[in-house]
């Protein structure tokens, strides 16, 4: 399953911040190193930045969008940017996801097979809509009995602060960045601790693809600093954030202060609800995909398997096997399937979940807590027999652990589904149309997938209601989410 790595050797060893096209160590200097959570060995040091690094990478971006070239550039211009820049990602795509494998554990493959794709996609997709933001002509009666035309045209909202996790960074920042360049709005990236390496490798292939200096600005740094002066800053227009609910709400409140505009894409709790007229192959397969895939480090990560009580028994045992089969180690090396996950902090929350599922009554059909010795290595890990009203059932875990619950008829699934303060995605394994379209319209969530899970793509919309967010990001909605509606008025005699 393994694809071989470029090798950590090719990765970079010193990171600076990338400011007004230029690496910038931090005003004082101070250095982070990133730990490989496979074998706990330095990968590499960045620069870790406070406010004032955050003030130079917003008046960059500011100048830029105020006074720059960037500015007068035609939707045209700016798409035939993205292009090139999609071009240099394509040829740098097996060191971007060895950049974010290595960073956080990952098997190699993952990224190169979903990641990359869909990062060049979002980028190519994002290049097609800069020239195509039309306005509407809109009839009036006209202004005190004089005839006037009325039109609204698409502005760029102007400078963003992205605030990229540390899952799937490359992808989500692609993701982010893309549609905002496309609207014509500059920006400044604040990577995950953990995974800074490639923000920086994208802002400076922007350089080389031609957009001008100031307009990809990257600063590394903690969240709770560089966040949190990005969310604060007056010139900083729009921030767009993916990560948990409760950094979420935070960044709620604080932007609320100047009245800055937010999009969040937040935690999910995500259902899986097997039919038992399934094709009980591929619904195996998706549901542990679903939750295995990265270690099951994915918000849509389809943790909650809602499964019909004619086959709950066999498919709980069809999933545990599956588990048990997983070969967990270095992700480096052959027939390995899944590393480890992220961060040492990230293996004690996952092993106190799986305590807490044990101490609730759940089944544990395979895995169970993982004893820490070198890496942060996880056992995927399937509990059965759960009611939705456990703690595993409700909670966002962000870890290779599966909780299945049986349910009776169509009323009870939905109720089960529905039964979390979350709203991200939604799967439906199930043979009957009819029976596919009614759950998809009952269910709460931002995307439904029928017999596939969280089929993401560039062109279709993403995000979630209730706790899992505000927003959406890709395809049109995530390009018109970085512009503001201007209505012109004018009198015509």
């Amino acid at each position: 399953m393994g694809i071989e790595q470029t090798g950590i050797s090719s990765l970079p060893k010193a990171m600076c911040h990338f400011i007004n096209g230029a690496d910038v160590e931090s005003v004082d200097g101070g250095r982070r190193e990133l730990i490989n959570p496979v074998d706990e060995t330095v990968l590499a040091s960045y620069s870790f930045g406070g406010a004032e690094d955050v003030n130079a990478a917003v008046a960059a971006a500011r100048l830029q969008f105020d006074q720059g070239e960037w500015s007068a550039l035609s939707g045209y211009d700016r798409g035939c940017l993205l292009n090139k820049l999609a071009d240099l990602v394509e040829r740098d795509a097996d060191l971007l996801a060895d950049m974010d494998a290595a960073c956080i554990g990952r098997v190699p493959m993952e990224p190169r097979i979903l990641d990359l794709p869909n990062a060049i996609q979002t980028i190519r997709t994002s290049a097609g809509w800069a020239d195509k933001l039309e306005g509407r002509t809109i009839p009036t009666p006209g202004y005190l009995g004089r005839p006037t035309l009325s039109y609204t045209v698409h502005e760029a909202v102007g400078v963003v602060g992205a605030i990229v996790p540390w899952n799937t960074p490359f992808m989500i920042t692609c993701w982010k960045v893309a549609p905002l360049l496309a609207a014509g709005c500059t920006v400044v990236i604040k990577p995950s601790e953990e995974t800074p390496m490639s923000a920086l490798h994208l802002a400076k292939l922007a350089k080389e693809a031609g957009f001008p200096d100031g307009v990809v600005n990257v600063v590394t740094g903690s969240g709770s600093t560089i966040g949190s002066a990005l969310v604060r800053h007056p010139d900083v227009d729009k921030i767009t954030f993916t990560g948990s609910p409760a950094v979420g709400q935070q960044i709620q409140r604080e932007a609320v202060e100047d009245f800055k505009r937010v999009s969040l894409e937040l935690g999910g709790k995500s259902p899986q609800v097997v039919y038992s007229d399934a094709n009980l192959d591929e619904a195996v397969a998706g549901c542990a995909m679903g939750i295995f895939f990265n270690q099951g480090q994915i918000c849509a990560a389809g943790s909650r398997i809602l499964v019909h009580e004619d086959i709950a028994e066999e498919f709980s045992a069809r999933l545990a096997e599956v588990a048990k089969s997983i070969v967990v180690g270095n992700p480096g090396d052959d027939g390995v399937q899944m590393g480890p996950v992220a961060k040492k902090v990230q293996l004690d929350r996952v092993n106190n979940y799986i305590r807490i599922g044990v101490e609730s009554g759940a089944k544990l059909l395979a895995g169970g807590e993982s004893t820490y010795e070198q890496g942060w290595f996880v056992k995927p890990t399937v509990f059965g027999g759960a009611t939705n009203d456990m703690v595993i059932a409700q909670e966002e875990i962000f870890g290779p652990v599966a909780t299945i619950i049986s349910f009776k008829d169509e009323d009870e699934a939905v109720e089960v589904a529905n039964g979390t303060v979350y709203g991200l995605g939604a799967t439906i394994w199930t043979s009957d149309v009819k029976r596919a379209h009614r759950l998809a319209k009952r269910v709460r969530a931002g995307a439904v997938g029928v017999n596939c899970w969280a089929p993401i793509d560039a062109r279709l919309p993403w995000g979630g209601v209730k706790q899992s967010g505000i927003g959406r990001e890709c395809g049109l909605a995530g390009v018109l989410a970085y512009t503001e509606e201007k209505v012109v008025t004018v009198v015509t005699d």
